[in-house]
Formats: structure tokens, sequence, C-alpha cells
């Protein structure tokens, strides 16, 4: 058994983010990453990513993400910045340690690995993200359909997929970029619950997250708000003259599947040779089952990322965490502020 001042899960932008603020309050945190590398789910996202915030409102506390301020960088910016921020780090961290799991024993929290190692820490934040299970909905007719089905989560580009019909399931920022980029070389249709709800990526000349931070918006609670309303795709007039053109076409979620057709709510039935479903993710907080941390649906119990139910258990990266940025690169370092000092780490 190892003992360590704190144990961080998880070295993508959530773990990252709360080994900082645990060094800036005099603690060297051990953190534990499953994967070989550092970087959380950013170097397996596909390879067309572009961010939708700018450089500017894309960083971590304590280092500003490189170049132009105004540009919206890429996908492997974001992995090489991520990497140069892990290693510029007061904090240990080990990759190639899966947690298998996490209970609290005589008054501390310990976690074993599936290497058999053992840790012990009077706090533990959990930094898995929202970003690394895929969520797959019971679409009627799924599970039989004979055509390929992958989560956007396994997409990487579009040559794969050249001369097929492609269905894109999803409504927001991830399936529309994903859907354009696929029109390139396929006849793709953006399969949704309600029509794409566009938002101005520049209102009045400056980037949309310039008047979030600006009004305070970025950092309010607004939960129950945002989920009410539809889901917003920013747009710089790009997205929407790709599907103003017809390739890609928006239709509502076709009613199921069959064999290797969709049947849409028109009665037209047509073959389909793919379908992406980009519908998001959950959690992956498998290693808290049994600790008494989380609900009957795997979701963890707490306020504001303190966990209410584990003492010195504390969470960061979760979505709507405490904001509607809560589990972006730019929110995501106010709350594990706000974890690491509820904790009283240091």
């Amino acid at each position: 058994m190892t003992r360590v001042p704190l144990l961080i899960i998880g070295a993508g932008q959530a773990g990252l983010a709360a080994a900082h603020a645990a060094a800036a309050r005099g603690v060297r945190p051990l953190v534990l990453e499953a994967a070989g590398e550092t970087g959380g789910s950013w170097p397996h996202y596909y390879d067309g990513l572009v961010l939708f915030s700018p450089a500017r409102f894309s960083a971590l506390p304590g280092r500003p993400f490189p170049g132009d301020p105004e540009r919206y960088p890429l996908r492997d910016e974001v992995v090489d910045y991520l990497r140069a921020y892990a290693e510029g780090l007061d904090a240990d961290i080990r990759c190639g340690h899966r947690v298998t799991s996490l209970v609290r024993e005589r008054g501390a929290l310990v976690a074993a690995t599936a290497g058999g190692d053992r840790f012990e820490a009077p706090a533990a934040i959990t930094a898995t993200g929202a970003f690394t299970r895929p969520h797959r909905p019971a679409l009627p007719g799924l599970g039989e359909f004979t055509g390929t089905v992958l989560h956007a989560a396994d997409y990487r580009s579009p040559e794969p997929f050249a001369g097929q019909r492609v269905v894109v399931v999803g409504g927001g920022n991830s399936a529309v970029q994903i859907a354009a980029e696929l029109a390139g070389s396929a006849r793709v249709t953006l399969a949704s619950r309600a029509p794409v709800a566009w938002a101005d990526q520049r209102p009045l000349g400056r980037d949309v997250h310039w008047w979030f931070a600006r009004s305070g918006l970025d950092s309010a609670p607004l939960r129950r708000i945002w989920e009410k309303g539809p889901t917003l795709v920013n747009d710089d007039g790009r997205y929407r003259a790709a599907f103003a053109s017809g390739n890609p076409d928006r239709r509502e979620v076709f009613t199921r599947l069959e064999g290797g057709k969709a049947v849409w709510a028109d009665g037209e039935a047509e073959p389909v040779d793919t379908v992406v479903l980009a519908t998001g993710y959950r959690p992956a907080l498998d290693y808290l089952e049994g600790s008494g941390a989380l609900d009957g649906r795997g979701a963890p119990l707490h306020r504001g990322g303190v966990s209410t139910r584990v003492p010195g258990l504390g969470h960061v990266g979760l979505e709507f965490q405490r904001s509607f940025s809560s589990a972006t690169l730019r929110g995501v370092g106010r709350d594990a502020r706000h974890v690491v000092r509820r904790l009283k780490v240091g």
C-alpha cells in the first residue's frame, strides 16, 4: 500500500486541471491514467475535429494556448497542448495504471489498479470525464441492422465511407461537423429529434464565448434552462451552407432500421450502408461501484463536484457540474479549484 496526499484518477483535461489546482496549494498529487499517454479522450477524436471555441477560450489554468488566440484549434493541437501541460505539472503522473476500484477504508480512500497496486489517500478526485463511455441509444432495429454501425468515438475520417449512403444520428456540434465532412464523399443525412438550432459563432464580430465570459453566463448554473432549450450548433455560416446544398440533408430520426434499410416517418424505406451515432457519452465511473458514491443509474451523487455520500471524494469534468462549461477546456479549471478547495487539499 502506497500512501499519497491526493489521488487523481484520469490524466485528461479534467485530471490535469485538478493536478494544477492541487499543486497551487502545495500538494503534489498522484495521477493514475489507464491509457498509455496523457490527454484523455482527445487523441481518439476524429481527425478533422475543429474546436468551436477560439484558442484563448480553450486553455487550462496557468498555460495559454499557443499561437493566434482568435483561431479555432484542431484536434492534434489540443493533444499537443495537453501533453505539454502535463509535462509542466508538479505531479506524479503514471500512465498504464487502470483503477478498478475506489472505496473508503479506515478513514481513507483506497484505489486498486488492474496491475495489483494499491494506493491510499485522504482525498481523491475522479477525472475520467464525461466523454469516455460512448452512449448508444436503443434505436428500433439497431441491433439487427446489417450495415455498419459506429459511434462518433470510433469515426476518424471520411475516406472509408466514399460512395456510401450514411445516416448520422444526432443534432449537436459533433454530429453536424461529421455529417458535413462525410458529405464530401458520401450521401449523408443528419437524423435528429428536432431541427438543427443554429447559433451565430461570431455575433457582432466577437466569438460567442467572448460574450459568455463577458456576461458571466459561462460560469452560471444554467442547467435547467439549458436542457429545456434546443441543442445549439455554433456556425460561422459554412455548415448552414452545406445543409442548404442538400448534402447533407436533415430528417427526423428514422422510425426503425430493418435489415440494411432505414424506415423514415413518411414510410419510405431506403438502403443505408452506415449509421454513425453522434449521440454523446456517459461518465466512466465503474470503479466506484459498491462505494456508495453512485445513484442507481451509475451517476455520481454530488454537489458542485463534491460527493454527498463519500467523505474526501470529489469529481471534476462532469457535464453541468457547476455550469454549462464544466466539461470544457475553458471551464474545467474553475471547477477543479472549487473541488480541491472544498476537499481541503493542502
